[in-house]
């Protein structure tokens, strides 16, 4: 009876829904999740808070149905929006990135990924040219402070303070400093001849060295306007990427064992391009739970990064490379994974296994548990 009445909610919620009607869907919705909560309830009244604009209620309906199931595409997709709109915008990305691993031909998940990837770079950009622009706008005052003004007309600071004041500059800018020096130096052979020739005019021409002054400042400005512009462009991308490492610094900080696939990619790729934090990831997980991790979501790119971080970081315990590696075996597909993998990722295993895994160091204990693995992984005896 209760399933009957669930079944009638959740109808009833869908014919509101295509009526425009949300408010009351949704309150269908909480009828059918009163009585019985499941992923699909949950998922459909997500959908119905974001229709209301309530993106808050919108995330937290789709975490609840991905409790209940970690491979419901729709509860991740939607779940992406909802994260969107409160500017969540990292982590609308790696909403969609999974749906998309899960169901990689869904054009609509596609196009979802791509724009939350867009997004996501132009705010780290953004981010960036802003922290930029504050320190370019400091350095500029604190020049401008130091312009000597004297009957009207703007002298222009010694030579010996304007490189001292350069020097500081390339002091705080050292990753682009033989790039910016190169330019600085050509500027700067200009602005001190045409200081020299104003030093060298008679007292008695003061019109004409005053708009020699004048002109050697402006000179002196146009160098400045320049040197900020090449140290903008080459350090947003610095920056950008400073960014991204103070994340990954934090993030090591605190590895926390992930429960679902869903955890484990996201945290895998936070740490991507250094396996050192990937190992201490993989470490933080006993090897038997990796099939309930897993389940059927296990991709073939993350189970060759696996090996690899196995190969460079576990070999010492071979115990516990051996471990990792048959329960592996054990999560759900692994045989189709294996199947479908490219004769280039074979290569890969096959290369980590003859020459590590099955190696002359490897103890004569392990040698015969690899070789029955090794067939396992699709490699043949």
């Amino acid at each position: 009876m209760m399933l009957i009445l669930q079944s009638i909610s959740i109808f009833q919620g869908n014919e509101f829904f295509k009526q425009k009607k949300f408010k009351e869907a949704r309150d269908c919705y909480s009828r059918s999740i009163a009585l019985s909560p499941t992923a699909v309830a949950y998922a459909n009244r997500a959908m119905a808070n974001i229709k209301l604009r309530r993106f808050q209620e919108a995330e937290d309906d789709c975490t609840e149905a991905l409790n209940l199931d970690d491979r419901y595409i729709k509860a991740y997709s939607r779940r992406a929006t909802a994260r969107k709109e409160l500017g969540k915008i990292k982590e609308s990305m790696d909403d969609a990135a999974f749906a998309l691993r899960l169901e990689p031909n869904n054009q609509e998940i596609k196009k979802q990924y791509a724009d939350a990837k867009s997004l996501y770079e132009k705010d780290i950009l953004q981010k960036a040219s802003g922290a930029l622009r504050s320190t370019v706008q400091g350095t500029q005052k604190s020049q401008k402070s130091e312009e000597k003004i004297n009957g009207g007309s703007i002298q222009p600071i010694s030579h010996s303070t304007q490189k001292s004041g350069l020097a500081e500059v390339n002091h705080h800018k050292k990753d682009n400093e033989q790039q910016i020096l190169v330019k600085e130096s050509l500027l700067t052979e200009d602005v001190d001849s045409r200081e020299t020739k104003a030093r060298s005019r008679p007292q008695s021409q003061g019109g004409d060295g005053s708009k020699e002054g004048l002109s050697a400042s402006n000179s002196l400005e146009q160098r400045n306007h320049s040197i900020t512009k090449l140290e903008m462009k080459a350090s947003v991308q610095q920056l950008a990427s400073r960014a991204a490492s103070r994340v990954v610094a934090e993030a090591a900080k605190n590895v926390t064992p992930p429960t679902t696939a869903y955890q484990f990619e996201v945290s895998w790729r936070a740490f991507s391009g250094d396996l050192a934090l990937q190992a201490r990831l993989l470490k933080a997980i006993s090897p038997h739970e990796l099939p309930k991790i897993f389940k059927n979501a296990l991709s073939s790119a993350i189970l060759i990064e696996i090996i690899k971080c196995l190969a460079s970081f576990f070999t010492e315990d071979m115990d516990l490379v051996v471990s990792y590696l048959e329960h592996l075996t054990k999560v759900p597909r692994f045989d189709v994974i294996v199947m479908c993998l490219s004769s280039t990722n074979k290569d890969d295993i096959r290369k980590i296994w003859d020459e590590v895994f099955s190696s002359e160091a490897t103890p004569i204990e392990y040698a015969e548990i690899l070789d029955n693995l090794r067939s396992k992984f699709g490699l043949g005896q």
